[in-house]
């Protein structure tokens, strides 16, 4: 899995990442409490693609056609936001664009609010009929769920955890600490990144840590420390990352790649990186920006 993020973000000074930008702040929600009004935010969901106003900005509901089907997804500042399947993309003014280009350019918050209301509007479309009896499912007052009325089946909106594991080693002949990257076998391939995975059930995020190192890279390290997280709508709806850094156990070790997953994984120098590094809002590249500012 290629690990990215929704974010603008630089290292400081302890070696995380600091929030830089606007302060707008999202807050999942399930219920409003009453009907959309014209000035709340509105985010209608087309397949994978999201819509946007010729501005680039979320547009309102007033701005859209009535009779649309809202749910509600959360506040922006406040501001109630609501996401709908769309019927009729062509209908819609505005521009459809995916999760990826809007997190490129909306501050953190906005693109939390876009990736929340993917995967609200994707499960809801797939999850329709109770799986075992096969009656119309009913929302859940109140929460994100879906509950059968004839057998009380209720689901949740699900979530995956995925792990970002930056990995270093003490640099050769006195030289600075060297970063694991990776070539990922699938998705952005060009990009140098960090050995990622999704967390198994039954399994902690410090596990899932060393068995996709192992997996990945055939390497060990030693104790994950976690740093940070992000929801990441580009690896699907309702993807969670947690990052950790990690050291390896031998530092004489060369990473021995698995072909399935990668085509490639190499030692940088943190202060002779590539240049193919994912983009600036992704929490790898937070990682890696972290490690490289540790060393400066």
């Amino acid at each position: 899995m290629s690990p990215g993020g929704t974010g603008t973000r630089t290292p400081h000074d302890a070696g995380e990442p600091a929030r830089t930008g606007p302060t707008a702040r999202f807050l999942p929600a399930a219920d409003h409490g009453r009907a959309p009004n014209p000035d709340d935010l509105a985010l209608a969901v087309a397949g994978r693609k999201l819509l946007a106003g010729a501005d680039g900005r979320l547009p309102r509901v007033g701005e859209l056609p009535a009779g649309i089907d809202w749910v509600p997804v959360g506040t922006l500042d406040g501001v109630p936001a609501w996401a709908a399947d769309a019927a009729d993309p062509e209908a819609l003014p505005g521009r459809w664009r995916g999760w990826r280009s809007l997190a490129a350019e909306l501050p953190e918050p906005h693109a939390a609010l876009a990736g929340r209301a993917l995967a609200v509007v994707t499960w809801r479309r797939a999850h329709r009929w109770c799986g075992a009896c096969r009656t119309e499912l009913t929302d859940v007052p109140g929460e994100t769920a879906r509950r059968c009325p004839a057998c009380g089946l209720t689901g949740f909106l699900p979530l995956s955890v995925a792990v970002l594991v930056a990995i270093t080693r003490p640099g050769r002949a006195g030289g600075p600490d060297e970063l694991l990257l990776v070539r990922h076998a699938y998705g952005p391939t060009a990009l140098w990144a960090l050995v990622a995975g999704f967390v198994e059930a039954g399994e902690s995020l410090e596990a899932a840590a060393h068995r996709e190192v192992a997996e990945e890279v055939g390497l060990t390290i030693g104790r994950p420390t976690y740093v940070d997280s992000q929801p990441w709508a580009m690896s699907g709806p309702g993807t969670l990352l947690a990052g950790f850094t990690a050291t390896a156990t031998d530092p004489a070790a060369e990473p021995v790649v698995d072909p399935r997953e990668l085509t490639e994984a190499r030692w940088f120098p943190v202060d002779a990186l590539p240049a193919e590094l994912p983009p600036a809002y992704s929490l790898s590249r937070w990682l890696v920006d972290a490690a490289a500012t540790r060393y400066e």
